[in-house]
């Protein structure tokens, strides 16, 4: 039977609900100082603020050694009522210091594989997806390497692989590695940020090969695209390929978050989802922001 590993244990994806499939509650990383996401209170309210406007479940995809507080993220579930899906994985090499990367060197795919399946370090939260990274419209070496580690761990757990695509480039590459080298299914791939570039032939050569697209916006970083995104998913939906769309808000400064000032998670839902039922209909966005991920992130855990 296919599940969704939340931090409070497997569910049906069914039982989602509403779901930001790709999003952070907390997050550090030595490229935005001064702007971490370390305050258990502030996830509360943001999680809060999203199941007010009909969120059910949030998607992090903060990777290994980037701040996941995977022990603060069961309770913080309990009490706001929302399904917590939590990440293993690693992200580019600029967010880590040199003796993180020389630690992880020979044991990446173990590392990954444990944190599915046992735990994120002492928590004993098990991670429900591996996150990786690309580049700018390459692939460097340390992208190669972690690849080929999540593709093992997708092999030994069937987990879904989701992708940071640096300025949403380089979707074919990575398709070419993950799925043509390294044998991972399509359908076990999400491409992130495909919405800061929108180049909608790239996004549906991405869609033909069957690999889930997330589009993950509004962002104050990138706002000179993100007005494009419905344009881009009713390109996909007319195509055919609406069943391969996500929708998430990847807050990933404190700045962003909607408490503090930001668009945040709710407005995913409050300003995103109306503007997109706008562009493809009511029908196709209520299966983007359930059924979708549901399958997505669906796995038949060993």
């Amino acid at each position: 039977m296919s599940a969704v590993r939340t931090v409070l244990g497997d569910v049906s994806p069914a039982d989602l609900g509403v779901c930001d499939a790709h999003d952070h509650l907390f997050f550090g990383s030595p490229r935005l100082p001064g702007q971490e996401l370390r305050s258990v209170p502030a996830a509360r309210a943001e999680l809060v603020a999203f199941r007010e406007q009909g969120g059910g479940a949030v998607v992090q995809w903060t990777p290994y050694g980037l701040g996941r507080r995977a022990a603060d993220l069961p309770p913080l579930s309990r009490e706001t009522g929302v399904h917590v899906v939590a990440a293993t994985g690693l992200h580019q090499a600029v967010h880590y210091d040199e003796d993180t990367l020389a630690g992880l060197r020979s044991r990446l795919a173990e590392v990954f594989v444990s944190e599915l399946t046992v735990g994120i370090g002492t928590s004993g939260v098990r991670a429900g997806l591996v996150k990786v990274a690309g580049g700018f419209h390459a692939l460097d070496a340390h992208a190669r390497w972690t690849m080929t580690a999540a593709a093992e761990a997708h092999h030994a757990t069937g987990a879904t692989i989701t992708v940071h695509l640096e300025m949403g480039t380089g979707a074919l590459d990575v398709l070419d590695l993950l799925c043509g080298e390294l044998g991972v299914p399509p359908h076990r791939v999400v491409l992130g940020h495909l919405n800061r570039s929108p180049d909608l032939v790239v996004h549906r050569q991405a869609a033909e090969s069957g690999c889930y697209l997330a589009f993950d916006g509004p962002s104050l970083a990138h706002h000179a695209t993100d007005w494009r995104m419905p344009e881009a998913v009713r390109a996909l939906a007319e195509a055919g390929f609406g069943d391969r769309v996500l929708l998430g808000a990847d807050t990933t400064t404190a700045a962003a978050r909607s408490v503090d000032g930001g668009p945040g998670m709710p407005c995913l839902l409050r300003r995103v989802r109306p503007r997109l039922v706008h562009a493809v209909g009511e029908a196709l966005v209520e299966r983007i922001l359930t059924e979708n991920p549901g399958r997505a992130f669906g796995t038949e855990w060993p």
